[in-house]
């Protein structure tokens, strides 16, 4: 075991887990159990992941609420009710901040904290990790949580870096509420991210294209 040092001072751990997710958190809990010292490093602001970041209108599970929840807490099982058979990203960021509140996992979590790169030294069978802001650590254990979603891709289309109106990626949707009113709105795309999104602002809009990139 390193030192006690708190976890913000300290650059050497036992593991360390790349995400503070739905996988990262249950990571993090898991190593605690364990009574190893952990770090989770989080490019956001906060924890929920996916979840975080996809806060577009409309955002929800498209399996039932209950298969998303933690079952390592019998206590936790008990206490907490989905609102929805198929919850809303507010309540599904609600819930995990929830399980990261009930559990004091903040504390082991480093946010805004996005991994530039990852190295593994075969001499001494640890990991250095870097951060886009300079920071290195050591590990003996590296864990990533990202997910599938955690990479997000733009249109390679002409003008698209010019263009002057407003302009929302689903996958960085702003925190503050977007209006729609009385707007003509494109969407590129007809995934499931995409079919939520219509189906919500569709009300709201003055006009509304889709533009699919299926042939």
């Amino acid at each position: 075991m390193f030192n006690k040092k708190a976890i913000n001072e300290d650059t050497e751990f036992d593991a360390i887990v790349v995400g503070a997710g739905v996988a990262g958190l249950y990571q993090l809990y898991k190593l605690l159990e364990l009574k190893l010292r952990v770090l989770v490093l989080e490019a956001g602001s906060d924890v929920g992941g996916t979840w975080y970041w996809n806060r577009y209108p409309g955002a929800r599970f498209d399996s039932e609420s209950w298969s998303y929840g933690y079952s390592f807490s019998e206590e936790l099982l008990q206490e907490w009710s989905w609102p929805e058979h198929f919850a809303a990203q507010p309540d599904t960021l609600r819930y995990l901040n929830y399980v990261a509140d009930k559990f004091d996992l903040r504390k082991n979590i480093k946010f805004h904290s996005r991994v530039a790169a990852a190295h593994f030294h075969e001499a001494s069978n640890r990991w250095t990790i870097k951060t886009e802001t300079g920071e290195e650590y050591a590990t003996v254990l590296m864990i990533t949580a990202l997910g599938p979603l955690s990479a997000f891709t733009l249109p390679n289309i002409p003008g698209r870096d010019t263009f002057k109106g407003d302009a929302f990626h689903t996958a960085r949707w702003p925190h503050e509420p977007v209006d729609f009113s009385g707007k003509r709105v494109g969407i590129i795309g007809t995934g499931a991210c995409a079919i939520q999104t219509i189906q919500t602002i569709a009300k709201e809009v003055k006009s509304l294209t889709v533009f699919s990139t299926n042939a």
